[in-house]
C-alpha cells in the first residue's frame, strides 16, 4: 500500500527518468548532426533544454552518455530485427533481412543514418554493439553449412564495412531504390552464397518490423 511519503519520491523518480531520457535523445540528435568528438556537453543540455548542472545528476561525462546512446540504439535495432527474423529458418535470409532493414531505416531517417555512421567511426558500433548480433548470425550460418566463412571476424568486418559504406552513400543520395536488396545480395555472395541464390534470397518479402 502506497503512502503520501511515497508519492513525492515516485514523482521525483519519474522526473529524473524523463530528464535522463531527454538528455539521451538530445545526444542522439547532436551526435548525428556533428559527430561525437565535436560535441560538448553544453550542446547536449541546450538541445535537451536542461540545465547544464543537471547533466551530472545522470552521467559522469560525455563517455557515459555515448555509452547510453549506443546501448539504446543497439537494443532498439537489434531487438526489432531479432523479433522480425525469429521465424525465419534460412540463416542467409536472416542476414539479408538485417542488412536490408538497416539500409532502409538509415535512408528513411537520415538522423539515424548519420548516428550509425558516426558512432561506428568513433566507437566501433558495428563491432562492439550491433556486431554481437551479426557475429551470432554469421556463426549460425557457418555452422549450418550455409556460409563458406573461414574467419568469422574477417567476415564480420567485411560485411559491416560494406554496410557502413552503403549507408553513407545512401545518405549522400548516390544510390537507387534497389540499394537495400543489391547490398544484401552482395553480402551473401561475400559469405559464399551462389550469385543467383543470393539475388533470390535478397528479394524475398520482408517480415514485419516493429518500430
Amino acid at each position: 500500500m502506497s503512502t503520501h511519503a511515497d508519492q513525492p519520491l515516485d514523482r521525483r523518480a519519474r522526473r529524473k527518468a524523463q530528464t535522463r531520457a531527454k538528455l539521451v535523445e538530445a545526444a542522439r540528435t547532436v551526435f548525428a548532426r556533428q559527430g561525437i568528438d565535436a560535441t560538448r556537453i553544453n550542446e547536449i543540455t541546450d538541445e535537451a533544454d536542461v540545465g547544464f548542472g543537471s547533466f551530472y545528476n545522470h552521467f559522469d561525462g560525455k563517455d557515459a552518455i555515448v555509452a547510453a546512446v549506443i546501448e539504446e540504439l543497439v537494443h532498439e535495432l537489434g531487438a526489432s530485427i531479432d523479433a522480425a527474423t525469429s521465424t525465419l529458418q534460412d540463416p542467409a535470409e536472416v542476414v539479408a533481412v538485417a542488412h536490408r532493414v538497416l539500409v532502409q531505416a538509415a535512408s528513411a531517417d537520415p538522423e539515424l543514418g548519420w548516428l550509425l555512421v558516426r558512432l561506428e567511426l568513433s566507437h566501433g558500433l558495428g563491432t562492439a554493439g550491433l556486431g554481437a548480433y551479426a557475429r551470432r548470425d554469421l556463426e549460425r550460418g557457418r555452422d549450418a553449412g550455409r556460409f563458406a566463412v573461414g574467419d568469422v571476424e574477417l567476415a564480420l568486418a567485411a560485411s559491416g564495412g560494406a554496410l557502413l559504406g552503403v549507408i553513407r552513400a545512401a545518405l549522400d543520395g548516390r544510390l537507387g531504390d534497389r540499394a537495400p536488396e543489391e547490398h544484401a545480395a552482395a553480402v551473401l555472395r561475400l559469405l559464399g552464397v551462389p550469385a543467383d541464390e543470393a539475388a533470390d534470397v535478397a528479394q524475398r518479402p520482408l517480415p514485419a518490423i516493429s518500430p
